[in-house]
């Protein structure tokens, strides 16, 4: 990757319905060099897909968890899956340290999330959870490229 892939990229992450006729003309480049380029970096998988943001305050998911879980040994990889596929979960990140998973998922409310430790997260082979909930979001965008 180049200054030219970082700035294209910059371009759609900032707003990823931007034609390539603009992006060409913002960074001083011809529409088809944007068009071969943001291809290129399709095919490669850096960008993975397109989406629109949303507040999901403003849709009633007032809570924010961040929960740590940790499996029964050999059984780390099958829980992440399961957990993944709930439509509430924004993240599941394997990490290092005390806890082998940590979790991030929205809930529009506290009965929501207690059901969903209790029961959701009573799958086999969940040795045990460490639920924080968010008191306020500072700043929550996974959107950067480092130029």
């Amino acid at each position: 990757m180049d200054k030219t892939d970082v700035k294209i990229l910059e371009k759609l992450l900032a707003d990823a319905r931007m034609s390539y006729r603009r992006i060409a003309e913002e960074i001083g480049v011809s529409p088809p060099t944007v068009l071969a380029r943001v291809e290129k970096l399709q095919k490669e998988g850096v960008v993975k897909s397109y989406s629109a943001m949303l507040d999901h305050e403003k849709l009633g998911y007032d809570l924010t968890a961040i929960i740590d879980i940790t499996a029964a040994k050999g059984k780390i990889i099958e829980i992440e899956k399961q957990i993944a596929r709930f439509p509430n979960v924004c993240a599941v990140y394997d990490i290092t340290g005390l806890t082998d998973m940590t979790v991030i998922a929205k809930f529009k409310n506290r009965k929501e999330l207690s059901n969903f430790v209790k029961k959701d997260l009573s799958l086999p082979y969940v040795e045990r959870t460490n639920t924080h909930v968010v008191l306020i979001t500072v700043k929550e965008d996974f959107r950067f490229v480092e130029s």
